[in-house]
């Protein structure tokens, strides 16, 4: 079990190590980005909140990166009836997610063999796994869709994992009436990702000093998705 600081916005910034945090949550969001557009480019599946953002793409004129922020804004404002409150991780999750999809887009290409593209397809998910688990333990602020996942949570009653479920199946079949594409690497990232955070989590938790820590903590539920 790894336990996180339950800090606001402004306490997360006055905790503590700061600068080896942010450096920590800003190569996290950049190889999260990364490892979506590895995803994507195996062509085999992509994650379940990029099949909605592959979907609006085909009807929008936006890159997958800028459908992703849009979508993190549109989850950012069902926030507000839930009370969550962004942080310096949240804003930043929304923002340097797309960008980072969208440069590696740009310069990786498609493999031309089904081994390759499979060797790209887990390489993403591990990568994806190792980034989550970077992000969060920077403790900077959960990312958009982990916000709206612990809302509805605290809000409903609902478990946590009913909640997270019903949320990635809602937006994949979203995704796929749109025009998005799942398949094996969907699957493999919603059955792998949280064991995999959950592995590489402790080592990259960055612990606070004792004297600005909470007295509380929560329990880490690894995030399927930015």
């Amino acid at each position: 079990m790894t336990l996180l600081a339950d800090l606001g916005p402004l306490a997360q910034l006055r905790a503590g190590r700061l600068p080896r945090r942010l450096v920590q949550l800003y190569a996290g969001l950049l190889l999260y980005g990364v490892s979506l557009a590895m995803l994507v480019r195996a062509g085999l599946g992509a994650a379940p909140w990029d099949v909605l953002h592959l979907g609006l793409a085909t009807h929008l004129p936006l890159t997958l990166g800028q459908a992703l922020i849009l979508t993190s804004v549109a989850v950012m404002v069902l926030w507000i009836p839930l009370r969550e409150v962004p942080g310096l991780g949240t804003i930043s999750n929304a923002i340097v997610i797309g960008l980072a999809a969208d440069a590696t887009l740009a310069v990786l290409d498609r493999p031309d063999t089904l081994a390759v593209r499979g060797v790209l397809m887990v390489a993403a998910v591990l990568l994806n796994g190792l980034a989550t688990a970077a992000y969060i333990g920077a403790q900077l602020g959960r990312g958009p869709r982990d916000g709206l996942m612990t809302g509805l949570h605290r809000r409903t009653g609902l478990s946590i994992r009913l909640v997270r479920t019903s949320l990635e199946v809602t937006v994949v079949v979203i995704g796929l009436l749109l025009g998005g594409t799942a398949g094996l690497g969907t699957v493999l990232y919603a059955l792998a990702i949280g064991p995999v955070t959950q592995a590489l989590l402790p080592p990259l938790v960055v612990t606070l000093p004792a004297e600005r820590s909470p007295v509380r903590g929560r329990e880490v539920t690894p995030a399927r998705g930015a």
